[in-house]
């Protein structure tokens, strides 16, 4: 998913099914977070989530992700951000928004980091009203379960989440129905490049606390 002040945008969590993977992940985090506001102790990045996965041949191997904070106006990690959209752009054909447009509506809005060992491996960009500008992954560390988080996180601090997703990107519809939302319109040639989208949104009426709160649980 993605958008900014132009509502252009697209993004991408899923990948291999988003969170539903066959090797379903086990994740643990040093202090359970039990709800959404208990997320926030999450983000001041002092509190590592301790993810593990099966790697190397069967092995499980463990990683610690820390998360940060982007205020607007900054530009911490925009160009971290801006490298892995583009290497999801070029395995996947998404996210597909020039330098220039990306850079401003990552400034412009409040960014949700995930990192492993320093380096960026997701993030969730949102505008003042609750809007997705950008939701990218590393295909690396799908199913781990970062998409879900960072959509909690948004959800902390919105009454409702909207996004954009193309009509054609299964991967990020089927993550974003499996949280809830809810694809109210569809626009023809909404992308620079002609692509079609939906329009999607998460809010009270579907019960954003506790749908997301049972989500984080899992």
């Amino acid at each position: 998913m993605s958008v900014v002040s132009d509502g252009r945008t697209d993004a991408i969590d899923g990948g291999r099914g988003g969170d539903r993977t066959g090797g379903r992940i086990v994740s643990t985090i040093r202090r359970k977070v039990r709800d959404v506001s208990a997320a926030s102790d999450v983000l001041d990045g002092r509190l590592p989530v301790e993810l593990y996965w099966p790697r190397c041949n069967g092995v499980i191997v463990s990683v610690n992700i820390d998360s940060r904070v982007v205020t607007p106006g900054s530009d911490d990690f925009v160009d971290e951000a801006w490298q892995l959209k583009e290497e999801i752009k070029r395995q996947e054909g998404v996210l597909k928004q020039r330098y220039d447009f990306f850079t401003d509506a990552y400034r412009r809005s409040t960014v949700h980091c995930y990192l492993q060992e320093s380096e960026l491996v997701g993030f969730a960009a949102v505008r003042r009203d609750g809007y997705i500008l950008f939701l990218a992954v590393d295909s690396d560390c799908r199913g781990l379960g970062i998409g879900k988080q960072l959509v909690a996180h948004v959800a902390e601090d919105h009454d409702s989440i909207t996004c954009h997703a193309r009509t054609s990107n299964e991967n990020a519809l089927q993550f974003y129905e499996h949280l809830g939302f809810e694809i109210k319109r569809r626009i023809d040639n909404y992308y620079e490049d002609g692509g079609d989208a939906y329009y999607l949104k998460l809010g009270s009426d579907v019960g954003i606390t506790d749908r997301i709160s049972e989500l984080v649980r899992r």
